[in-house]
């Protein structure tokens, strides 16, 4: 079944069927063939050589999406040599330090990106390579090194987790776990040769570089890519010029287009949003509204995939009501990343699929009361460590060598796996009670005027972090400065009973969640935040700065 065991194979592989296919594309700008890669991989090995560097040595990868970031990685790995994706959305300072734990010799770097490193930093790499064209930056270093065919059991990659809940960490993927991986991942979805993606997600993330990249690449597809940030302006246009088969996305993406396209227009009005909730009318809606959703995408979809964090169930509902061709899977980086997965037409509400193929997945120490357990997984895909952590990296296996994930689920009969939350992230009530925030996250989140919430324990309280849906705020404005017949302009007279109506909000935002969550689960306080909350590069919420405040709050 797992066909293929390292990179170079893959590579190599893939240019001799798909010789003369586009490969990679640049949204308005060139293509390049599978064979003019293989040219451009060689040129970067050359470049690489001449600076002194061997098989096992650390090649750092900083660059904005383009068809010569997967020149890049493939140029590292195939040589033996391992490549660091780094975060484009890490700041200067977390960069030169995790270039510095990496022990990256080289750098391949875009120009915009490049500007956040130190020049100290720089200085210490023997060469610099620029991603946009695969120029010389600088080079310190000019003597002969050498490349080397590489071991399946060979380090391929140290990818650097987003960090959460901690500093980032970097996990260690041999070739044989992304390439194996890959592999698996074409048994569920089977790539054709006619297939083409849009790339929205940094390509240093594991989802998107091994589905996005290794997947597509593996069956001869084409991979496109914007020279712009995904914006609606710029997406929408592109969606309907590039009309891509299959569409990777983390949840965030599809929840704000559901919020804004589909649920705003059905709680229009009373009326509407009363037909809304009946099962049957609701059901033909979302039939009609995801067909507007496939033309905006481009007409052609036939695997919308979406992963990275949990998808709110009002959004999956409406895609699955409506027929859309989307599908859920589950992983970590640590394994690299898929590890349960479904196929479109096939999806279970609120499931991220069985195990894959070759995929063993369990829970250990399962809460009788409730059927939840740790979720932990045995796959040729995970990990062989944290890079230079080993405390942490025997904290995350068990005895029999099994990953632990750190995520609290179920399965079902059929073993199908849903995700409860993270085990971090799971609070012990007063009298032991435990409740997760997810779940009343996920009930927040479908109240009209609230964008992302975070809930946290503050003095053995529950409390609501809540950052507003502004548009939606803004219509409120409107409805109350026609209410009190006054222009904009004469708003400030009316400040303060605008801020009264906004503490009626927080008690109607109380009142609904506590209506629908368990009596453990209410929440004692809702508080605004002014500003989106500060999010992985991978956009999941970096709760540890909250909950740190929620902590700092409990000492005075």
């Amino acid at each position: 079944m797992i066909k293929l065991k390292t990179i170079y194979e893959l590579l190599h592989t893939s240019v001799e069927k798909f010789s003369n296919n586009i490969a990679f594309s640049m949204f308005g700008g060139e293509d390049v063939t599978y064979k003019e890669v293989l040219e451009r991989v060689n040129h970067v090995q050359d470049l690489l050589l001449d600076a002194g560097l061997n098989p096992g040595d650390k090649v750092a990868l900083l660059s904005s999406s383009m068809p010569n970031w997967g020149v890049s990685y493939f140029a590292v790995t195939t040589a033996g040599m391992v490549v660091v994706p780094l975060m484009p959305d890490f700041t200067g300072e977390e960069l030169d330090s995790l270039i510095e734990h990496s022990e990256a010799k080289a750098l391949l770097v875009s120009d915009k990106l490049f500007t956040k490193l130190s020049k100290e930093t720089v200085s210490k790499l023997n060469i610099v390579i620029r991603t946009k064209n695969l120029s010389i930056i600088s080079q310190t270093v000019k003597e002969h090194g050498s490349k080397t065919m590489p071991t399946p059991e060979d380090l391929a990659a140290i990818i650097y987790t987003s960090g959460t809940t901690s500093k980032p960490k970097g996990v260690m993927l041999t070739h044989y776990n992304l390439a194996s991986n890959a592999s698996l991942c074409n048994v569920l979805y089977p790539i054709r040769e006619d297939d083409v993606t849009l790339s929205v997600l940094p390509m240093s993330h594991t989802y998107e570089c091994t589905l996005g990249l290794l997947l597509i690449f593996s069956g001869g597809g084409r991979m496109t890519y914007l020279e712009k940030p995904p914006t609606p302006s710029v997406l929408l246009p592109a969606l309907r010029k590039v009309r891509p088969t299959i569409f990777l996305i983390v949840p965030l993406i599809i929840e704000k287009v559901y919020n804004s396209q589909v649920k705003s227009k059905f709680t229009a009005n009373k009326f509407i949003s009363t037909l809304y909730g009946v099962g049957f009318i609701r059901r033909i809606l979302h039939r009609i509204a995801s067909k507007k959703l496939m033309k905006a995408f481009g007409g052609r979809i036939r695997f919308l995939g979406i992963g990275g964090s949990k998808l709110h169930i009002d959004t999956e509902t409406f895609l699955y009501e409506g027929g859309f061709p989307y599908a859920i899977g589950y992983g970590l980086t640590e394994t690299a990343p898929m590890a349960a997965g479904q196929i479109p037409g096939k999806c279970r509400l609120g499931s991220t699929g069985p195990a894959m193929a070759g995929v063993q997945i369990r829970l250990d120490n399962i809460n009788p009361e409730t059927g939840h357990g740790e979720v932990v997984i045995n796959s040729p895909s995970v990990m062989q460590g944290y890079y230079k952590n080993p405390e942490a990296t025997a904290e995350v296996f068990t005895k029999d060598g099994w990953f632990r994930t750190g995520d609290l689920g179920e399965l079902d009969k059929d073993g199908y796996l849903y995700i409860k939350g993270r085990l971090k992230n799971m609070i012990v009530g007063a009298s032991g009670e435990n409740i997760y925030p997810e779940d009343i996250e996920s009930v927040l989140n479908t109240y009209a005027y609230v964008s992302e919430s975070i809930v946290i324990e503050q003095d053995g309280h529950l409390v609501a972090l809540v950052h507003y849906d502004s548009d939606a705020i803004e219509r409120l404005k409107n409805e109350w400065m026609e209410r009190w017949e006054i222009s904009r302009d004469k708003f400030k007279e009316k400040e303060r009973e605008w801020e009264e109506k906004m503490e009626e909000l927080k008690k109607d935002i109380m009142k609904y969640v506590n209506s629908k969550v368990n009596r453990f689960s209410r929440i004692s306080e809702v508080v605004e935040e002014k500003d989106e909350f500060v999010k992985t590069p991978s956009k999941k919420i970096r709760r540890f700065l909250y909950e740190r405040r929620g902590k700092n709050e409990d000492k005075k």
